[in-house]
């Protein structure tokens, strides 16, 4: 039994879930660093039994969620920019053809079939 039923290649991977992003980071961002604001005033509290790391992480959490922030509109765009070259037949500027990417299909040369 063991791993090889998961690793053979016999089941398909499921497609990737596709949300709001931004809004979900935006969203952890604001609760890590809210997290961080709360305890704040009970620092002394954290220090006397030694949990003043709950604070650190909550801080951390948020600064990685600003880089989060950045990550995931740079991403968008990125998505959106390609979505619409696809849709125009323009290049995007990446100097590949559209739709000539890692795990895309071919576009289409000249005049459609006749049915």
């Amino acid at each position: 039994m063991g791993w090889s039923r998961w690793t053979s290649g016999e089941r398909e991977a499921p497609e990737p879930l596709e949300g709001n992003v931004v809004a979900t980071v935006v969203g952890g961002t604001v609760i890590w660093f809210t997290l961080f604001l709360v305890q704040l005033p009970f620092y002394g509290w954290f220090d006397d039994h030694d949990r003043t790391w709950w604070l650190w992480t909550c801080l951390t959490g948020g600064v990685l969620g600003l880089y989060g922030i950045w990550f995931v509109r740079r991403r968008e765009a990125a998505l959106r920019r390609e979505r619409l070259a696809r849709e125009t037949g323009t290049d995007s500027g990446s100097g590949t053809e559209p739709g000539t990417g890692p795990g895309t299909d071919p576009a289409p040369k000249g005049p459609a079939p006749a049915e």
